[in-house]
């Protein structure tokens, strides 16, 4: 049976910032944040945009009224969390219309959480044939103003939905992870913000793409002259490119610059959102996909996820007949074309709004999304 990815789409808010003039407020050489980085634009996230909100916002102009019937698994996966214990995917599952009949958990492991999400929702799909999983991957990456980790910041979420006879692509039962207790980035409880050892999560990054893709190439045969493509988790565009540029010795100089020339396409979108941690990968993937010009049905693309912390996994997938008809590149490119460019000021007054802590009524203007954060009464949260 094959089973994979059936539909996709991303959301990421109407609000951004340019990382030139961010630069240039901070007085840095534009060129550090654009070409050291590979980071042209960074969205923002108002305070009616939360993880919740954006996770919805990402599903639901793909689910039919038959899909949501048939979904009786939501995956959320996120480093975002906005409760302690009630998972987002129970908002989600509100919001969207979901069978009331479904499971509905949160999934937490850094950048990495969204990709295991992906293979749990293949296994339950192995043992129940004719349900889908929505897996969604949701975050807004925030490190403070005026910090070193700033120009990496993003929001935005990426709703995948998974079902045998897949209409994009099936998941390959090829994936192999790997697992180490470091402290690269992580965020304590008690921490607004995230730590981040930047130096050595980059290292670690490196480190275990190496560690996967070699193990990977010993169990399954197949070498790097076997993919169509490559997508990677992008923290920040660049990184992934230190990524491609560590394996392509392994391949001629005509290969290289094939698959030099799809990681370009794999970045377009991440360039112009920035990082959202989980989604990072896959909204890579959906610019591969929407941008790539010479895909085809067959083609084998390998995916290198990474979760600071630190899990790390590379596996492939393969396209299907038809694949092209399931995209929404015009939705996706008019979304970011369409987007208000914030001056720095602006920027930092949005960044620095905050809602109650102590329980306190808060209600929220209505923003222009489908659905939003709409204000916060008792210590709780309020969408519409």
């Amino acid at each position: 049976m094959n089973i994979g990815i059936d539909k996709l789409h991303f959301f990421t808010p109407h609000v951004y910032v340019d990382m030139e003039e961010l630069a240039e407020a901070r007085d840095v050489e534009p060129a550090k944040f654009t070409v050291g980085l590979g980071q042209t634009q960074q969205a923002v996230a108002p305070l009616t945009q939360d993880p919740v909100s954006m996770a919805a916002n990402a599903a639901w102009p793909i689910l039919t009224a038959e899909d949501k019937e048939a979904i009786d698994f939501i995956i959320v996966g996120s480093e975002s969390g906005v409760d302690q214990s009630k998972a987002m995917a129970v908002h989600v599952h509100q919001l969207l219309g979901i069978n009331p009949f479904a499971r509905a958990i949160e999934m937490k492991e850094a950048c990495y959480a969204a990709t295991v999400g992906i293979q749990t929702a293949v296994s339950h799909i192995a043992r129940h044939p004719e349900s889908k999983v929505l897996v969604i991957a949701t975050d807004i990456a925030r490190y403070g103003l005026n910090t070193s980790g700033e120009s990496t910041q993003g929001a935005g979420a990426v709703a995948m939905l998974i079902s045998k006879d897949p209409r994009v692509a099936v998941i390959n039962d090829d994936a192999v992870s790997y697992t180490g207790d470091i402290y690269d980035f992580w965020r304590p409880n008690y921490s607004t913000y995230a730590q981040v050892d930047g130096k050595f999560s980059n290292e670690q990054y490196l480190f275990y793409l190496e560690t996967v893709w070699t193990e990977y190439k010993k169990r399954t045969n197949k070498t790097l002259a076997d993919f169509k493509a490559l997508a990677f988790h992008l923290p920040y565009s660049k990184m992934g490119l230190k990524g491609l540029r560590q394996l392509l010795p392994e391949v001629d100089e005509a290969k290289q610059a094939n698959l030099t020339d799809q990681f370009e396409a794999s970045r377009i979108y991440n360039k112009r959102v920035g990082n959202i941690y989980t989604g990072s990968l896959y909204l890579s993937l959906i610019s591969l996909l929407d941008q790539s010009q010479n895909l085809e049905a067959g083609d084998t693309i390998g995916l290198y996820s990474y979760g600071s912390g630190a899990v790390g996994e590379f596996f492939s997938i393969s396209l299907v007949d038809g694949f092209k008809d399931m995209l929404a590149v015009d939705r996706h490119v008019a979304m970011l074309d369409n987007r208000v460019q914030l001056s720095v000021a602006d920027y930092e007054l949005i960044f620095q709004e905050e809602l109650p802590t102590d329980g306190s009524q808060l209600v929220l203007s209505e923003d222009e999304e489908q659905f939003q954060l709409a204000g916060v009464e008792d210590h709780k949260r309020l969408y519409k």
